[in-house]
């Protein structure tokens, strides 16, 4: 198959926002490309069937000067290959000849091959293609039931192995099984505004605190004891306080989603950002432990013994976790509280220092690996009005169009930017803000458009977080645009100090429930 064809399947998904659309898409690529979709998978889904094999972004980007090609020739099993050999490039002088073996492959691609490749290698390939209308792709390929490939991907945590399964029937697709020690992808949820919409989705539910922690599942066969990460990255050696309370349970086996939190000393949680520390690469545990000792909170139990039990309703599963944990390592919960009680729960959840709540169907089994209907995530954002500070011309579907706003908040010297952001934007606000923006451009650099800062904003974010790449030392946590306000003239955006006071845990409860 020639790469060209794939790249214009990754284009045709890019430009379409339908989801049918794109699985057909997908389906024809894969069926044309049966013999080598170990490959076309991985690829579709922004990864490399080799795994990681040393290209970061400083490699690919010394590739911008390689001229293209003017016809295509490259195919599918040419640039695995070339992939591969990279991989297998060790030793004095391998940086040079790597980069030699990277210009090799891009000078014998054509543009839009380049931009394809560009965007698998750094990790960035946008096209659309999630693992949910991957799985539907792979079912009409095969040419069997889409929910028969999503649990096979779930409980094997494989999409690939999933893949390879389903062209060989669902009888290979039933033979997945979950198994203590292989983890599986977690459970994921869709979003409601507030109880009364989750409760009108649900009608009854069981709603469970939010918590803004790592989310861990943790694996137990006797005294061997496997922490894995929401991205089933093993991370045991850093959890050692998990290791122990998992293994003091009275069972033989058991698989248990949870999150884990580093909490302060007044009993609220530190950060999502400070409970990351602890899964630094190198880093000395015990200090660490500490210094921010860590507490696991369970939602969920998977399996008990030899008896799965994602199949079961979570009212059952919610009983049996209270029944074989202790109650300070399972997440607090209401079962089918009224709206009025849902939004006291959610009030108490936001003043303990917790993201929100989730809503969930009583009887609704453990969908892994899905963003189901019966999980719904309530979680109020911050949102304040901040001012327009510069804007990066789009690629894609949004090439001539400022998409990416610098985002920044009044200070007393001027304004400090806060981070930046190209979610939220609808295609008339990128045309609008496009036209507005030029009129107010000061000067460019590079793709940057710096403007005067007389736009207002209403951006919602999850937390302000520390970082050095800022000018305050302070970031916005993924930052979308609610819309922009008119109404109101820069010097009633919001100021440095309602950041800080958002940072420190200081804000007012108003700032999320607004």
């Amino acid at each position: 198959m020639k790469l060209a064809e794939v790249v214009g399947t990754h284009r045709a998904i890019g430009a379409t926002r339908s989801r049918k659309a794109k699985a057909e898409a997908l389906a024809e690529l894969l069926r044309a490309g049966r013999a080598q979709r170990e490959i076309l998978v991985p690829w579709l889904s922004g990864e490399l069937p080799q795994g990681r094999i040393g290209i970061g972004w400083a490699a690919v980007r010394a590739t911008m000067a390689v001229p293209p090609a003017a016809g295509s020739s490259l195919t599918v099993g040419d640039v695995h290959e070339a992939l591969s050999a990279y991989a297998e490039i060790r030793g004095k002088g391998s940086k040079a000849r790597r980069a030699a073996h990277l210009a090799e492959l891009l000078g014998k691609a054509t543009e839009a091959e380049q931009h394809f490749l560009r965007g698998l290698l750094s990790g960035e390939l946008r096209q659309g293609s999630l693992a949910g209308v991957m799985v539907e792709g792979v079912a009409a390929a095969a040419q069997v039931d889409a929910r028969s490939v999503r649990r096979a991907t779930m409980l094997s945590g494989d999409l690939v192995a999933a893949s390879l399964a389903a062209f060989d029937g669902v009888e290979a697709l039933a033979a997945f099984r979950l198994e203590p020690m292989r983890p599986v992808q977690p459970m994921l949820a869709q979003t409601a505004a507030d109880p009364e919409e989750a409760l009108e989705k649900l009608g009854e539910a069981l709603f469970d605190v939010k918590l803004d922690g790592a989310r861990v599942q943790v694996h137990r066969v006797g005294d061997d004891v496997r922490v894995v990460s929401r991205q089933l990255r093993d991370v045991t050696h850093a959890v050692p306080e998990l290791v122990e309370a998992v293994r003091a349970l009275p069972v033989r086996q058991i698989v248990l989603d949870g999150e884990v939190l580093a909490w302060r000393a007044d009993g609220r949680p530190h950060s999502f950002q400070t409970t990351m520390r602890r899964f630094g690469r190198s880093l000395d545990v015990e200090a660490m432990r500490r210094e921010l000792p860590l507490r696991a909170s369970f939602f969920d139990v998977l399996m008990v013994d030899d008896e799965p039990q994602i199949d079961r309703p979570l009212r059952q599963r919610r009983a049996l976790l209270e029944r074989l944990l202790p109650a300070e390592q399972v997440v607090p919960a209401l079962l089918a509280p009224s709206a009025a009680e849902a939004t006291a729960f959610l009030r108490r959840a936001l003043e303990q220092g917790h993201e929100g709540i989730m809503a969930k169907a009583p009887d609704s089994p453990y969908e892994a690996g899905a963003r189901g209907a019966s999980w719904l995530k309530l979680k109020p954002a911050f949102t304040l009005d901040l001012l327009v500070l510069a804007a990066e011309w789009g690629s894609g579907r949004r090439r001539g169009l400022l998409s990416n706003l610098h985002l920044g908040c009044r200070g007393p010297g001027g304004p400090v930017m806060l981070g930046k952001t190209f979610k939220g934007l609808t295609d008339d606000t990128l045309r609008w803000q496009t036209q507005q923006l030029l009129a107010r451009e000061v000067r460019r650099e590079g793709h940057v458009v710096v403007v005067r800062p007389e736009l207002v904003v209403e951006v919602a974010f999850n937390e302000v977080q520390e970082s050095p790449r800022y000018p305050e030392g302070m970031a916005l946590r993924f930052a979308r645009v609610k819309r922009y306000r008119t109404d109101k003239s820069p010097d009633q955006a919001d100021d440095l100090a309602l950041v800080r006071q958002i940072h420190e845990g200081r804000a007012p409860l108003s700032l999320r429930l607004r």
